[in-house]
């Protein structure tokens, strides 16, 4: 009985985790077409998942573009293909571009509240995006799709 308990738990958080990617797919093709790019398809064996932090995809564009999208407990966003080698690069790219805009919002002296929040955020995002990137064992096995 415990087995199958156990077999039940499995199933029920393979069914959880595979319902967080959709999202989080679905999340970065929207944020995508919003900035008016429409993506074609994704390139799995270059993506990334690591739920319920972040997702990292390739997205290939219906012209011909590829671009890196993070999406998941952070800020939506994304880089083109060429700012990274693959999947790990990206998670670096990412975090060091939102350390420059975080500190040129502060530097702007901005009195904003939801400016200097978005700051912080940033700031807290980057940094754990970093120490993800640092992780070797997040990034020596194949990808699990």
């Amino acid at each position: 009985m415990s087995e199958q308990l156990t077999q039940e738990q499995l199933a029920q958080a393979e069914q959880e985790r595979a319902e967080w990617v959709r999202i989080q797919f679905q999340k970065a093709n929207e944020y995508l077409a919003s900035k008016g790019i429409v993506s074609d398809n994704v390139a799995v064996t270059e993506s990334r998942y690591l739920p319920p932090y972040f997702a990292i995809w390739k997205l290939n564009t219906k012209d011909k573009h590829a671009y890196w999208v993070v999406s998941g407990d952070l800020p939506t966003d994304h880089i083109a293909f060429s700012a990274a080698a693959n999947a790990r690069e990206a998670v670096r790219a990412f975090s060091l571009h939102w350390q420059l805009k975080a500190q040129q919002i502060i530097d702007s002296g901005t009195t904003d509240k939801t400016q200097t929040e978005f700051a912080q955020i940033l700031v807290h995002r980057a940094q754990a995006l970093y120490e993800m990137f640092e992780k070797d064992e997040l990034w020596q096995s194949a990808p699990v799709n």
